[in-house]
């Protein structure tokens, strides 16, 4: 009889356990909800304790992330919650593992014997809240992020384009960035909810969570005017089209987790007009695809809004706007009709914006020479704000 050391046998004990026996069985309990009470004083009841020195690791879940510092203030005014918090002087971040779904996050900021201004955004810089201030008081304030992971539930997986091997979107976080010129976070209160409306973004560019300042989109904005009740699910991407779109199983990725009652909005135009095969063409496959995205939508019960694409910032001789995207803003007006679907159309919108200012008046907080980066972001960003506001302005009158 051959004799084995105990820790192999164990193991292959172990192993024919799991082959034989339910997987939930040896599966942890993963965590959906988490209550935490930030500083270097006692933990409010029912909260765990975060300190400066909790950085973030796989085994334990949670921490500050991405190598900034962060440091504790005590102001020991008798309330555990809100006597002592983080601060920093630059962006801060916190990430937590959590599974795929809908998140309300909780946050209470400020300082009770200070002033507070903060800015907070979520995974690839979707914006969530915006200048947010406090004189000696603190505010408590709720959103919603969406999280999602590649696998698709039905089978498969998105094709990720190596560039976003490392965003934010696609890991096991939820990341939050605290940003502003004084963000103080005392306390944070993450709870999974299965009861929002959720609002696919499906789009390229002008739409997806842009990673890296100054860049911006309205689809990373727009979460910044929801209050909870309502999740923005962001699942545009640079350089997409319907056809890769489709190809790269970001449809089949949104179709598996959309539910009755949710919406995909809808954005493509300016790499499609790139394609040219055979059967490419505003009305050819563009056509085609946009139904076969409204139908599936519709199959789930799901509401389908399309958008216009973008327009150029291109002038003629007579300060007009020349559309650069041939019959594509039409054809998808064409399909909106067809199908009677909610249409925006942010295509004749924006020209419109950028005839108002005129082609030496645009260039300027468009395209500009500004003298610092940071004045080249706030003009961007200002810019995408009056896109995003488009789209909110004309939401109600399409629905």
């Amino acid at each position: 009889m051959i004799k084995l050391p105990y820790k192999i046998l164990f193991c292959a004990i172990g192993v024919s356990l799991r082959l034989i026996l339910p997987a939930p069985l040896f599966a942890q309990a993963v965590k959906t909800s988490f209550k935490f009470d930030f500083g270097n004083g006692k933990a409010a009841a029912g909260y765990q304790k975060v300190s400066p020195d909790d950085i973030f690791s796989e085994l334990k879940g949670y921490g500050f992330d991405f190598g900034q510092e962060v440091k504790a203030i005590t102001r020991g005014e008798g309330n555990k919650l809100t006597d002592d918090y983080i601060t920093a002087d630059k962006p801060f971040y916190l990430s937590v593992n959590v599974p795929e779904g809908n998140y309300k996050v909780t946050l209470t900021v400020g300082d009770v014997k200070g002033s507070g201004d903060i800015t907070v955004r979520a995974e690839s810089r979707r914006l969530m809240l915006e200048k947010v201030t406090t004189n000696n008081s603190v505010k408590k304030l709720s959103f919603i992020v969406n999280i999602r992971k590649p696998e698709i539930s039905t089978g498969g997986k998105v094709a990720l384009k190596p560039r976003e091997l490392g965003k934010y979107d696609w890991d096991n976080k939820l990341s939050l960035e605290f940003n502003g010129t004084r963000p103080c976070v005392d306390a944070l209160e993450i709870e999974k909810v299965d009861d929002q409306v959720t609002l696919y973004l499906a789009g390229n560019s002008t739409v997806v969570d842009q990673d890296d300042e100054p860049w911006c989109s309205w689809g990373q904005m727009i979460p910044r005017f929801f209050k909870p009740g309502v999740a923005i699910a962001d699942h545009a991407e640079s350089g997409l089209s319907l056809g890769s779109f489709l190809n790269s199983h970001r449809l089949d990725k949104v179709l598996s987790v959309i539910k009755p009652g949710d919406y995909l909005f809808i954005e493509f135009g300016h790499n499609d007009q790139k394609e040219k095969g055979p059967e490419d063409g505003a009305y050819k496959s563009y056509t085609e695809r946009f139904k076969l995205f409204i139908n599936k939508a519709r199959q789930k019960k799901a509401i389908p809004v399309i958008i216009t694409s973008t327009s150029r910032r291109a002038f003629n001789d007579s300060n007009k706007v020349v559309n650069t995207l041939g019959d594509y803003p039409d054809a998808a007006r064409k399909v909106a009709t067809e199908l009677h679907v909610p249409l925006i159309d942010l295509n004749a919108m924006s020209a419109k914006f950028y005839e108002a200012l005129g082609n030496e008046g645009s260039k300027k907080p468009l395209f500009g020479i500004l003298q610092t980066r940071s004045q080249t972001s706030r003009k961007i960003w200002l810019i995408t704000r009056i896109l995003t506001v488009m789209v909110l302005m004309n939401l109600q009158n399409a629905l």
